[in-house]
C-alpha cells in the first residue's frame, strides 16, 4: 500500500509470535490486491477502467467498504471522499512550485470528483461509476482497514494483546505484558523529534494526520497537501489532527476530514459521535481538544 506496517503482538514464545506476524502479514497483503488502484488486476482498476461503460460485479468485502466510505462522505458534507482519485494533480509539494494554479484550473482539478457519482446496486453487489474519468481510491481509508482486519484476525486467533501500526495508523488491543495500557505519543508538530503528550489506549485505534511536512507558502498564507475534494483547494489553519475511534479505518477518514473541514466545524462533528475524539493542533501551535479528553504533557 506504499506504507510501512510494524506488527507487535504478545505470546508465549518467539516462534508462535511470528507465526501470527506472518498470518496478519498474509491477510494486510489480500486486501492490498482488492482495493489497490495501483494493481490492474485489482477489483477496484476494474472498477475504474469500467467508469462510465458498465457496472463491475464486485466481492461483498470490497462492497460494503465502499458503501461505508460514502456513508462517510455523508458524514462529513463530502470532505472525505474515495472518488478524490479523480483529481488532478496541479499542486506540487516537493519544491516545485512557484505560482498558485489558476482558478480555473483548480476548478476544473475537482470536475469528476463526487461520492454521489458512484452507483451501488447491493442485490448484485455491483459498483458503477457514472462518468467516464471518475476514480476511486482508498489512500485515505485502506491502510486503517487493513490494520483493523489483521488485528481481527489476530484476536480470533487468540492473540489476547498486540498493535498493528500502519504508517501511524494505530490500531491496540489488550495491554502490555506488565499489564500496563498501552500508550501512544502524539508527535508535537512544531519540531517532530519531540512528542507533546502520552495517551494510553487499550483497545482502539488512533491515527495522527499531520501536514508539517509537506506544503507550499504563496502570499503569506500555508497550503497543505490535504485537498478538500469539494474545491480543489488545499486546507488551511491546521497543521495535525490526531483521532481516537474503535476502528483505525473510521480514525484515518475523520481525521483527514477535520483538516478539510477546519478547527470548529471538525470539532463541531467530531463531538456529535459517539466513542469519537480528537486533538487539533493549529498554524500557530495551539491546541484544541474533544470534549472528553484530558492531556497529560509532557
Amino acid at each position: 500500500m506504499g506504507s510501512r506496517f510494524d506488527i507487535t503482538v504478545v505470546a508465549n514464545d518467539s516462534i508462535q509470535a511470528n507465526k501470527y506476524i506472518d498470518t496478519a502479514v498474509a491477510e494486510i497483503s489480500r486486501i492490498e490486491k482488492l482495493i489497490s488502484s495501483w494493481d490492474d488486476n485489482s477489483q477496484t482498476s476494474k472498477i475504474n477502467r469500467n467508469a462510465g461503460i458498465k457496472p463491475v460485479k464486485v466481492d461483498k468485502e470490497l462492497f460494503d467498504l465502499i458503501e461505508r466510505a460514502i456513508g462517510l462522505s455523508k458524514l462529513t458534507d463530502g470532505a472525505f471522499d474515495i472518488s478524490y482519485a479523480s483529481m488532478d494533480r496541479i499542486w506540487k509539494f516537493d519544491g516545485s512550485m512557484t505560482k498558485m494554479p489558476s482558478k480555473e484550473e483548480i476548478i476544473a482539478s475537482v470536475e469528476k470528483v463526487g461520492y454521489q457519482n458512484i452507483v451501488l446496486d447491493k442485490k448484485n453487489s455491483t459498483v458503477f461509476l457514472k462518468l467516464k474519468g471518475i476514480k476511486i481510491g482508498f489512500g485515505a481509508i485502506g491502510k486503517g482497514y487493513a490494520a483493523d482486519k489483521a488485528k481481527k484476525l489476530l484476536i480470533s486467533k487468540g492473540v489476547s494483546s498486540g498493535i498493528i501500526n500502519a504508517s501511524g495508523d494505530m490500531n491496540t488491543w489488550g495491554k502490555q505484558p506488565n499489564g500496563n495500557e498501552w500508550k501512544v505519543a502524539i508527535t508535537n508538530p512544531m519540531d517532530k523529534n519531540k512528542v507533546f503528550a502520552l495517551l494510553p489506549i487499550t483497545n482502539g485505534a488512533v491515527v495522527t494526520s499531520g501536514n508539517y511536512e509537506k506544503y507550499v507558502n504563496f502570499n503569506g498564507k500555508r497550503y497543505t497537501h490535504i485537498i478538500d475534494p469539494r474545491t480543489g483547494y488545499p486546507s488551511t489553519g491546521i497543521i495535525s489532527v490526531t483521532v481516537f475511534a474503535p476502528k483505525a479505518e473510521l480514525a484515518d477518514a475523520l481525521a483527514t476530514s477535520v483538516f478539510v473541514m477546519g478547527k470548529e466545524a471538525g470539532l463541531d462533528r467530531i463531538n456529535q459521535l459517539p466513542k469519537i475524539e480528537c486533538i487539533i493542533i493549529d498554524d500557530k501551535g495551539n491546541i484544541t481538544k474533544s470534549k472528553n479528553i484530558e492531556i497529560d504533557k509532557l
